[in-house]
């Protein structure tokens, strides 16, 4: 089979191409063909199919009155992807296209290439963009599902969600307001979200009429499932180190305790700065301790020494590849309750759930952590291992995958190669 995957990266930025380069591995290994589309950029990895990508687009320079008014249509509908995708599609015939995400760099508008020659379409929802404007069901610093409750954007422009910007609020709005227009979400067959949570919000907001699943992320091929030796005792968060993650909430807590184990920040974010005045400031230099960005062997040696890992994530995480790999090697976590972090960890058997944005909960998780005996912090461990087994085997995703992809290709009755073939011939006489 020939899986053309979609992502606007194509190149490792955080989980979702995780995601995607672990599912084109596991789909080669098993005899199939993967082809890509993804945006242009210097940090992609080389690929056959790059003279096809898009332009790339970057909301985050400083740009002139003109350009970001093109940069804001273009995060309506890009023309320019929907026409290389099309010329992709018409070399390459793929099967099926399985999409990753695409909102407001690539769009939506690959969808009525992909369509015309009926393909079938899968997503795998890496984030909210779908319901909420934000993409992060996250308003001034806080979790908020209005839009999604109400069916309705008003209050997202009410309450300016997007960079607290009227402006950038407005677009999103109208990006959103335009695909409902389009249907184009009922362009795509299948939806697999990794978080049953994420799954709740897309039935909810009744955007499609198509089905959509909870599959939990799956690890990669090769993932060595064990239990870990000569532990150390230190507390552990390793990602980006941003507001959403809970992270200020964790040194309050941390400091509340005052542990004698150490605490570890593994990564770097826009909120290390204000951590380490945090920790200057409160005398915890030394005891928390500032790794910056660690990756391969490195990062893996700091999840396999540590005590425990911690995610108090004050918004609503899906399916975060961080727990996933630590209690694939026997790692209690704690998280906070929210989004899809308590369906990974069961509280009191492989880790703890603590309240969010409440340091005190979460200095008690930590507490409970320390008290644990010999026997059943192993007891714990052996536990998260086994969830981890359970719940990420690839060999599992393959093959619910497969059965989807063939499963649809059937509903739409094999025709798209004929399709091709006749616009091809009709461009060629015309």
């Amino acid at each position: 089979m020939k899986i053309l995957l979609v992502n606007k990266y194509h190149y490792v930025k955080g989980g979702s191409e995780t995601y995607h380069f672990g599912l084109a591995k596991l789909l080669e290994e098993h005899g199939n063909e993967v082809i890509y589309f993804a945006m242009e950029d210097e940090k992609n990895y080389d690929c056959p199919q790059s003279e096809y990508f898009s332009k790339n687009v970057d909301f985050n320079k400083r740009m002139s009155p003109i350009q970001k008014l093109c940069a804001g249509f273009h995060a309506l509908y890009s023309f320019d992807a929907k026409k290389k995708i099309e010329k992709l599609i018409k070399d390459e015939k793929p099967d099926i296209v399985h999409i990753n995400l695409v909102h407001r760099h690539i769009t939506l508008s690959i969808l009525n290439a992909i369509k015309k020659y009926n393909i079938p379409v899968v997503l795998t929802a890496h984030d909210l963009n779908c319901v909420c404007p934000t993409h992060t069901m996250l308003c001034n610093g806080k979790v908020c599902d209005r839009c999604v409750k109400e069916h309705s954007y008003k209050p997202a422009i009410e309450q300016k969600c997007v960079k607290n910007s009227a402006m950038q609020t407005y677009l999103a709005v109208l990006e959103a307001k335009n695909y409902e227009r389009m249907h184009m979400y009922d362009k795509i067959d299948f939806y697999i979200c990794p978080s049953d949570f994420y799954r709740r919000q897309f039935v909810e907001s009744h955007i499609t009429k198509n089905p959509v699943v909870h599959w939990v992320n799956f690890l990669p091929i090769g993932t060595q499932y064990h239990l870990c030796e000569n532990i150390d005792d230190y507390f552990l968060f390793f990602g980006r180190l941003s507001v959403e993650k809970g992270l200020m909430s964790l040194v309050k807590a941390y400091h509340k305790g005052n542990f004698k184990n150490k605490l570890y920040l593994v990564g770097d974010g826009p909120l290390r700065e204000e951590l380490e005045t945090y920790v200057k400031e409160n005398n915890l230099a030394g005891k928390v301790v500032f790794t910056g960005f660690q990756s391969g062997d490195a990062l893996k040696k700091y999840v396999e020494k540590a005590k425990c890992v911690i995610l108090p994530s004050e918004w609503y995480e899906n399916g975060p590849y961080s727990i996933l790999e630590a209690i694939a090697v026997g790692k209690p976590a704690i998280v906070s309750n929210y989004g899809g972090l308590p369906e990974i960890v069961d509280d009191g058997k492989t880790g703890f759930i603590c309240k969010p944005n409440n340091p005190d909960s979460l200095c008690s998780c930590l507490e409970k952590m320390n008290s644990l005996t010999d026997e059943e912090y192993h007891k714990m461990s052996v536990a998260a291992l086994e969830k981890a087994k359970d719940s990420c085997d690839c060999e599992k995703y393959y093959d619910k995958l497969m059965k989807c992809y063939k499963d649809l290709i059937k509903a739409k009755g094999g025709k798209k190669y004929d399709i091709i073939e006749n616009i091809l011939a009709n461009k060629s006489r015309n």
